[in-house]
């Protein structure tokens, strides 16, 4: 296990299909001054890498993520996509938000459909893509149902469905299982898995849970305490793969790697709950 922010890649290292440059992230706020909530900031994603990033609440993992989806734009640095500067939307990524995006008024089939349709597929193509991809994810007879007849971790494998249907090159996922307890957040872990590693796509995945992204990743990032949060240190996850997560935590290294990731990550965290708590040390 390596813990490092600055590794140099050698020649034969993966392509870079995502990288930050010196991004810093700030916010105008209501009474004229301005917060910065993100210090510069380097990071690299290689193609078929799955990269874990976790912190403090309110530390900056999502506001990194959505500097990469293009939903905001850097105070300063630059966010490159496969090399070229990102400009509005990243297009390319497949974004999987912790709150679901399903159409109450639309049956389960017709919400993963719908991203194919609105891109100029033939309904009938769409409705069909639509229903293999619900097989994939376990819901083959759930088509005719509408997304209140769902449980928790229903929805989101339909929500898994709607973001792969549409093969996107990347994958961003905020917090995609937070909702979730915890027997469904492994069964949910153990899928994405599976899909994932059918074609293996470069994901940034944020999450608060340590456990969940040892098990997930290939590389996991901690972020220090906001404001002006920033990478501390990055860490490579040597565990074999296939994984199936119940298992893996039951492996020796793997409590290793948690132990060693928790000691950088502990003052952090305590750091940003009394920031938002109003408690002091």
């Amino acid at each position: 296990m390596n813990a490092s922010t600055n590794a140099v890649q050698p020649d034969n290292a993966p392509k870079t299909v995502i990288e930050l440059k010196n991004v810093a992230i700030s916010f105008n706020l209501a009474n004229g001054g301005r917060y910065d909530a993100v210090a510069e900031s380097n990071l690299k994603v290689a193609d078929n890498e799955f990269v874990a990033i976790v912190g403090p609440t309110g530390c900056g993992k999502s506001t990194l993520l959505n500097a990469v989806a293009g939903l905001l734009t850097p105070a300063s640095g630059t966010v490159e996509i496969s090399g070229k500067q990102l400009s509005g939307l990243n297009r390319q990524a497949g974004y999987l938000f912790q709150q679901d995006a399903l159409m109450p008024w639309k049956t389960v089939l017709e919400n993963v459909a719908i991203g194919l349709e609105i891109a100029g597929t033939p309904k009938k193509e769409a409705r069909e893509q639509a229903q293999e991809w619900l097989a994939r994810v376990g819901l083959a007879n759930f088509g005719d149902r509408y997304p209140h007849m769902l449980s928790g971790g229903q929805r989101k494998r339909i929500g898994l469905a709607q973001v792969l249907i549409r093969n996107p090159k990347y994958l961003l996922m905020d917090e995609p299982f937070g909702p979730l307890d915890a027997q469904t957040r492994v069964i949910m872990g153990d899928l994405l898995l599976d899909l994932w590693s059918q074609d293996r796509k470069a994901v940034m995945f944020v999450t608060h849970d340590l456990e969940e992204a040892i098990a997930l990743a290939d590389r996991v990032v901690i972020m220090s305490a906001g404001p002006r949060a920033h990478i501390l240190a990055e860490y490579q996850i040597p565990l074999e793969r296939p994984r199936e997560i119940s298992e893996i935590r039951l492996n020796d290294q793997f409590h290793e790697i948690h132990r060693e990731i928790w000691g950088a990550l502990k003052e952090e965290v305590l750091k940003g709950y009394q920031q938002t708590s109003g408690v002091r040390k």
